[in-house]
């Protein structure tokens, strides 16, 4: 061997090592917010090691005093104000846990700055709000990732692999998906969540945006990222005594040109869930909870329970590691991607637009 590839060799090895020992060390994260119920997913993961909380911005100092939190991270990294927090702690990425309305203030702190953000779904209230979002994104070159409980379902991946994959079912023709609770206050929401949950400025509708997101955004996943061709949709106030300001359950159809989906999304439901029907030419899918599945194929019915996930694909706080620091890529067409998600709120805007109008809401080509 030759001494200027010994050297090169050796320079190789050194920047792999240092490389491997970076993505080794815990992901400075940054916290945006402390009013949202999906709070205890980051607190819950504070141990773990994975990721560390360098700092904390929430206007409200009243919800600094989450006792879980507090006796977590120290109290010297708390802020009130997101762009002093974001300049002393430098945070490689920052989750959000404001309201929906919120988001876009976030990501303008961060995305001059160089600062990936996860947002918790949807992306945004508005088109012109997730639009302005995706030109940061794009000129800042940061990720802009949407966080779906959903998406961490093996069940969801498997019922992917089954029908892009495999073939398993044939063409699709109906997706039926239903996401849906008793309701924030009914399941004991607390105050802060439910001050900007309830409202339809600061989370852009009720249910239909709550729980329609999910529909959007499995849907736009299994269809590759088409968009539909129109929607229709029906928002109504079951109980507008809880709810004055807001839909509390939602119908929203999309019609693709070969493929009908049907949202159905609730705060009226007597329990909660999460699930889809999903049907083809040859066959159906039924996802029933994260990991079961009933199969029609091949003239017969089986059920089944899906494998886990592989790390980081299984916990949001995995991929987002994963993500900033460059082992794995987001893909247009993946369900956190701002691609898929840009479209989700389209489809949010089109439902709420056609349930005003009572009529079909054709989406930009």
């Amino acid at each position: 061997m030759n001494r200027m590839k010994l050297i090169y060799l050796i320079i190789l090895s050194a920047i792999v090592t240092t490389m491997t020992a970076q993505n080794d060390k815990p992901l400075r994260l940054g916290i945006a917010g402390l009013s949202h119920g999906h709070l205890w997913e980051v607190i819950s993961r504070l141990d773990r090691g994975d990721f560390e909380v360098v700092g904390i911005a929430e206007r409200n100092t009243k919800l600094w005093n989450n006792k879980t939190l507090r006796a977590k991270v120290d109290e010297k990294l708390f802020f009130e104000d997101i762009n002093e927090m974001l300049d002393k702690t430098r945070p490689e990425a920052v989750i959000v846990y404001e309201s929906i309305y919120d988001h876009l203030r976030i990501i303008e702190a961060c995305a001059p700055r160089g600062i990936h953000v996860m947002v918790e779904k949807p992306l945004a209230t508005t088109t012109e709000q997730a639009k302005r979002i995706a030109e940061l994104a794009e000129k800042y070159n940061i990720m802009v990732l949407t966080n779906y409980e959903t998406t961490w379902y093996p069940a969801n991946h498997k019922a992917y692999e089954l029908i892009n994959n495999q073939g398993k079912i044939g063409k699709l023709s109906r997706i039926n998906v239903y996401d849906g609770h008793e309701g924030p206050v009914e399941i004991g929401c607390g105050p802060e969540f439910l001050e900007w949950l309830t409202d339809p400025l600061l989370n852009g509708g009720g249910a239909v945006v709550d729980f329609g997101c999910y529909g959007a955004n499995l849907t736009t996943w299994l269809l590759k990222g088409q968009k539909p061709l129109k929607v229709t949709a029906t928002l109504k106030q079951l109980k507008p005594q809880i709810y004055p300001k807001v839909d509390d359950d939602a119908t929203i159809v999309l019609e693709y040109p070969e493929t009908t989906a049907v949202i159905m999304a609730s705060w009226n439901w007597p329990m909660g869930r999460k699930d889809m029907h999903i049907y083809g030419a040859s066959g159906y899918i039924y996802q029933d909870d994260p990991t079961n599945m009933r199969i029609y194929a091949d003239k017969k019915q089986t059920t089944t329970v899906a494998e886990k996930l592989p790390t980081p694909y299984n916990d949001s706080f995995f991929y987002l590691k994963a993500a900033v620091r460059g082992e794995i890529e987001v893909k247009p067409t993946d369900l956190s991607s701002l691609e898929n998600n840009l479209i989700v709120v389209e489809i949010l805007e089109a439902a709420i637009k056609s349930s005003k109008t009572g009529k079909a809401v054709e989406l930009d080509r």
